[in-house]
């Protein structure tokens, strides 16, 4: 008589001999992340308030090697998912920037006195992306797992690696709310201060989920995160400009 062989939940650890696990609830056969996976993560339980959200910024925070590769390896009831801690944050940033009135480029709006009606569109695309760069910010998730699997294609898929990508910009997001009121209380010049600390978190992300080759690990990923940063605000630029085109047109 064939009895069906037990399996280990990657979550917990049991070892359950059913499709779901008795203790945590997760189901037994996970595998690798796909993208499908991914994209229900956006409408799967979105806001979801059972999901332990302080243990992942907690983990995100202190030590993302172990969250990262804990949650790539199947320890998904653990943590809050990748896309709704993405979405979490920046609504977060949205309301909390309302409600104190802060508009980060206030001083960065460019006024064109002459010149044709390119260069004044090209201007207004500007002001149109520095005014809606929170609602680009998906364009950044992309690219930066995307240079994330170019310089380290051996470790993870593009799935996975866009995982790791809404975890660490839900994280960059958080960190540019906090710099809010930084910049509002001691002035503009602190502004850069958010994605130096950002950039700084990036290194010592990509440090503990790797863990070995130190120097190179960061080599590769200042580049990376440069190369994913340009392209972020080029293509930002890019779909301003298309939009203004478009509403001028």
């Amino acid at each position: 008589m064939n009895e069906e062989s037990p399996n280990s939940c990657k979550n917990c650890g049991y070892v359950s001999k059913g499709y779901f696990c008795p203790r945590c609830g997760q189901r037994v056969g996970i595998h690798k992340i796909t993208f499908r996976e991914t994209l229900d993560d956006l409408a799967d339980n979105l806001l979801s308030v059972n999901a332990p959200l302080l243990i992942t910024i907690r983990d995100l925070i202190l030590r993302p090697g172990i969250l990262l590769r804990s949650y790539l390896a199947g320890k998904r009831k653990t943590y809050y998912r990748p896309v709704s801690f993405f979405i979490l944050m920046t609504v977060i940033y949205i309301v909390i920037r309302s409600l104190i009135g802060f508009d980060p480029f206030r001083n960065s709006m460019i006024v064109v006195e002459e010149g044709g009606m390119d260069t004044s569109l090209l201007t207004e695309a500007r002001n149109y992306m520095l005014m809606n760069i929170n609602n680009f910010l998906f364009t950044f998730v992309f690219t930066l797992a995307l240079f994330m699997k170019l310089f380290f294609y051996k470790w993870y898929s593009l799935a996975e690696f866009l995982v790791v990508s809404f975890y660490l910009l839900g994280i960059y997001t958080l960190i540019v709310t906090c710099n809010m009121f930084v910049v509002q209380w001691f002035g503009d010049q602190l502004q850069p201060m958010g994605i130096l600390i950002m950039l700084s978190y990036f290194l010592y992300s990509m440090i503990s989920l790797f863990q070995r080759r130190y120097f190179l690990v960061i080599l590769k990923s200042l580049i990376l995160f440069v190369f994913a940063f340009m392209t972020y605000a080029m293509s930002s630029y890019g779909l301003s400009y298309l939009i203004v085109s478009f509403k001028q047109g």
